[in-house]
């Protein structure tokens, strides 16, 4: 298991001069860093490469699909451009050695037709899905499209949309995420369809229900993390937690206020919560599992 952060936080690029910050995550005992990928040269991606590994830290992407480039677009050139920017985001993501693309490449955030998916729309999902897994596949970079709440997306968002993209998909390298965030919407037993799903999941996100520190509302992270422990999870747990620093995220996930006092009482207390909660959950797994008749 790896202890991530999603870099939102600090803005849409994040470049060499944010040394300082990934010094200091490092420092706090973070394994990794998921880095925004919407824009940039391969080559810049390629220096932060290098300083992530001289720091010891793994990297991956966050991605989106922008609404110029939409992958379920009736246009078949709006589609290529989807295309063509899914392989972008692969370049970029292997020039500085990322592990996993992450995000909502399926569709754009935001945009809605006013009615439900369509099973066009579903099937150009799929086979745009598929490309961009089969794509990333030689640089070993798994695909983790995330499923995210109705009030920004209509495709995929549910994890039992979710799950039926993927198994229509079919492909080995292409999984999707679960988001404490958007399961607090929109599931009823968020824990209970984690364990239901595991096996198709390939990413996990830490993410409070006001997108603030983990461990200071009300999502059910002791639920949470005893799923996680009996299911044998062991990717990346990322923080995810946003901030006013870039005005259009801020705008795209409604964050009006200030939700922590600052970014190192963040960093320190999402790290210090979740090495805590996987501990105890463990062990109350453990507790449980020998206690059994």
């Amino acid at each position: 298991m790896k202890i991530a952060f999603n870099l939102l936080v600090l803005g849409a690029e994040i470049t060499t001069a944010h040394g300082r910050q990934l010094e200091r995550l490092k420092a706090l005992g973070y394994d990794a860093v998921e880095i925004p990928v919407f824009s940039g040269r391969q080559e810049d991606y390629a220096d932060l490469g290098r300083l992530l590994r001289d720091i010891g830290l793994s990297a991956g992407a966050a991605a989106v699909a922008p609404v110029e480039a939409n992958p379920i677009s009736a246009d078949p050139i709006v589609r290529q451009r989807a295309s063509d920017h899914h392989r972008w985001i692969v370049d970029c993501t292997e020039a500085m050695g990322g592990e996993v693309i992450a995000g909502p490449v399926h569709s754009p955030v935001g945009v809605f037709t006013g009615f439900g998916p369509t099973e066009e729309e579903r099937s150009r999902c799929v086979e745009a899905m598929r490309a961009l897994a089969e794509y990333a596949a030689p640089a070993r970079i798994r695909i983790s499209a995330e499923a995210v709440n109705r009030f920004e997306c209509y495709l995929m968002s549910t994890i039992s949309a979710a799950s039926a993209i993927h198994r229509a998909v079919n492909h080995p390298n292409y999984g999707y995420m679960f988001d404490t965030f958007h399961a607090n919407i929109e599931e009823k037993d968020p824990a209970a369809t984690y364990e239901r799903y595991h096996r198709e999941i390939n990413h996990y996100h830490v993410s409070e229900n006001d997108r603030g520190i983990p461990g200071t509302g009300h999502v059910p992270f002791t639920a949470h993390f005893e799923a996680l422990r009996r299911c044998g999870y062991d990717g990346w747990l990322t923080v995810e937690s946003f901030s006013r620093a870039l005005p259009e995220l801020a705008g795209a996930t409604r964050v009006w206020r200030d939700l922590f006092d600052d970014l190192d009482h963040l960093f320190a207390e999402s790290v210090a919560f979740i090495r805590h909660e996987w501990q105890a959950a463990g062990e109350r797994v453990m507790s449980k599992t020998e206690g059994s008749p």
